[in-house]
C-alpha cells in the first residue's frame, strides 16, 4: 500500500485510493465465477426447468407436458426435481 494514502484525508481520496486502503485492511476473497446450469447437478420446479432451459415457465411446462423429459424428473405431488444432465441430453436427443 502507498504510504501517501494514510497520510491524506479519507474525502479528498479517489475511488482507487480507497478501495486500496480498504483492500490492504480486508482483503477481497475472489470467489470462482460458477455457472449455475453446469455445475448444479439438480434444478427445482419449473422455474428452475425454465432458468435450465433458458425459457418462460409456460414453455417449460410444455415441454415437461411432452413427455421428452420423463426420465429426468422426479415428481412427487407439487415437487418437481430435474436431473440438469440428463434433462439436457434428452432434449438434445429429441429435438
Amino acid at each position: 500500500m502507498n504510504s501517501s494514502i494514510l497520510e491524506k484525508q479519507f474525502f479528498a481520496m479517489t475511488g482507487a485510493e480507497i478501495i486500496e486502503l480498504f483492500s490492504s485492511i480486508m482483503p477481497v476473497e475472489q470467489k470462482p465465477v460458477i455457472n449455475d446450469f453446469t455445475n448444479e447437478k439438480h434444478v427445482y420446479g419449473l422455474d428452475g426447468l425454465a432458468r435450465l432451459l433458458g425459457c418462460g415457465k409456460t414453455k417449460a411446462q410444455e415441454i415437461k407436458n411432452s413427455g421428452i423429459l420423463n426420465d429426468a424428473i422426479i415428481q412427487n405431488g407439487k415437487k418437481l426435481i430435474i436431473n440438469a444432465d440428463l434433462a439436457l441430453k434428452l432434449l438434445k436427443e429429441n429435438s
